[in-house]
């Protein structure tokens, strides 16, 4: 493939992704009513934690196969392996709940660990083409912040293990909504 031709390509792949901006957009503001919703409702027993685990992993597993449209090759791969893993774990969470709720806490505390150093790098990575990149920066922070308060003894309550549930949809809202307006921002430049 000549170098020409490796242009032409990405160009067509930032076209197609901007193109799909307002995909990110909707399932930022998704997430961010189901982070509400969470934070209302009072869940109080093992299985409804469990469920309620279950259904956000199910709805992250949808949502990283959406992302997969916007995303180059290598993307893609990642994108793919992380719905299947969020996917199984949905299923394991609603088909076994009360085994489930014994792992949520390590996996959840995982989850925000990584997600947060993902959102830092991003941040760096995109901060001289993004005016946005601070906004990540934060997110990611809190992220990584919010892992090691998971991984303290306050696995035992129920009612945090709620609260880190909603608090993942609420950073994963803000983070879609962060890439439409990035996406978007790519289609002016494009158009």
């Amino acid at each position: 493939m000549t170098t020409m031709d490796t242009m032409f390509h990405e160009r067509e792949v930032d076209e197609q992704a901007a193109d799909r901006w307002w995909v990110f957009l909707l399932t930022g503001i998704a997430w961010l009513v189901f982070a509400l919703m969470v934070f209302q409702w009072d869940f109080t027993t093992v299985y409804a934690v469990s469920y309620l685990f279950g259904v956000v992993a199910l709805f992250a597993g949808l949502n990283e196969f959406l992302r997969m449209t916007a995303a180059s090759t290598g993307w893609k791969i990642t994108h793919a392996i992380l719905g299947v893993l969020f996917v199984l774990a949905g299923l394991w969470a609603i088909v076994h709940p009360h085994n489930a709720f014994l792992t949520i806490a390590g996996l959840i505390g995982y989850f925000l660990l990584f997600k947060g150093i993902f959102d830092l790098t991003l941040a760096f990575a995109v901060k001289s083409t993004s005016d946005l990149w601070w906004l990540q920066l934060i997110v990611g922070l809190t992220e990584i912040l919010l892992a090691f308060w998971v991984a303290g003894n306050f696995r035992e309550k129920t009612i945090l293990l709620v609260a880190y549930v909603g608090i993942i949809a609420l950073s994963r809202g803000i983070t879609e909504l962060i890439v439409a307006f990035k996406l978007k921002g790519l289609r002016r430049q494009l158009a």
